[in-house]
């Protein structure tokens, strides 16, 4: 099916009933189908079905080493195929539907085929907000793995033309929710019995989850890829990038952010959720841009700001 490239039109795709039953009869039967979801446009495919997950690492050129997110429309569901301990259950409890995933032990009867975990024990979990996700969970009947419908590697889309770009007719179907809300990949919490950690930062701040347990996250190192985004090198555009630029070079095409201007801002109020809904937008702008190389203002640690900092610091290293 992914030879095909019968995208509907925007009206019909954005909000249209025919839109959702043409993606769930694609998903059902094995196909690919990129959507919205309230962080970033996912690659959705049946993760019960191996050859259709064989086809999202082969689209995306994603290493087989690296997990995939399987979206769940509730809590119930999410216990069919993970173990949610009482804090687990409580994570999910206040943030769900939302921009969290959480990582925890797969079931002793998971029906998820192996590559979606990558062979672990754990898998990763999350219940979507976004309207159309959740229409589509509902309409299929399946759990969905949904990596960013993009080449492995490269700047997250957040818009149905960053999705085109990356992969053009590899990928057969979009459906168009307009620009994603958050901008940003969920965060992801790792449960380690009474304890968690933070595997990727995202719109789901540190304070946040410190209010909602009670408890500081474990500062836990291994070598073990557990979830999405914990490559060295990871959305990453094709030129170089310069972080805490308070002043362009020549060459340089520049994302300002408050009072640094640049060629771009991505919030001249230096408000950090702004910025971070049009960062992968401005990074994709900056990328297609005349300018040889990209320099991105300094962006303040704290809140989301944490989430920020760690895409550019990825997008800054070279593979």
């Amino acid at each position: 099916m992914s030879g095909s490239n019968d995208h509907i039109d925007d009206n019909a795709r954005r909000y249209g009933k025919q839109a959702i039953l043409a993606a769930a009869e694609r998903l059902q039967s094995g196909g690919l189908v990129a959507v919205p979801t309230e962080t970033v446009y996912g690659l959705a495919a049946d993760s019960t079905n191996a050859s259709a997950i064989a086809e999202i690492y082969r689209t995306k050129g994603r290493p087989d080493f690296n997990p995939l997110i399987v979206h769940v429309p509730s809590i119930q569901a999410a216990g069919k195929l993970g173990l949610l301990n009482d804090l687990a259950d409580r994570l999910a409890k206040e943030f769900w539907p939302g921009p969290l995933t959480l990582v925890v032990p797969k079931t002793a009867d998971c029906p998820v085929t192996p590559a979606v975990t990558a062979g672990l024990e754990t898998i990763a979990l999350r219940c979507p907000a976004h309207h159309l996700m959740q229409k589509l969970l509902a309409t299929t009947g399946l759990f969905l793995a949904a990596p960013s419908a993009n080449k492995s590697g490269g700047i997250s889309p957040t818009k149905p033309q960053h999705v085109e770009h990356s992969l053009g007719n590899a990928v057969p179907m979009i459906l168009d929710g307009g620009a994603c809300e958050s901008g940003i990949e969920s965060t992801i919490v790792a449960i380690r019995g009474d304890d968690y950690q933070i595997l990727r930062p995202g719109p789901i701040t540190t304070e946040q989850l410190e209010k909602s347990t009670g408890k500081r996250a474990i500062d836990k190192q291994g070598e073990t890829i557990e979830a999405p985004g914990q490559l060295a090198s990871h959305y990453a555009p094709t030129k170089p990038v310069r972080l805490n630029a308070t002043q362009p070079e020549p060459d340089d095409y520049h994302i300002g952010f408050g009072d640094i201007g640049g060629n771009i801002n991505l919030s001249v109020s230096g408000d950090l959720a702004e910025a971070a809904s049009i960062l992968f937008a401005a990074l994709h702008i900056a990328d297609s841009s005349d300018m040889p190389h990209i320099a991105i203002a300094p962006i303040p640690k704290t809140g989301i700001g944490v989430a920020i900092n760690d895409r550019l610091q990825r997008a800054a290293q070279k593979a």
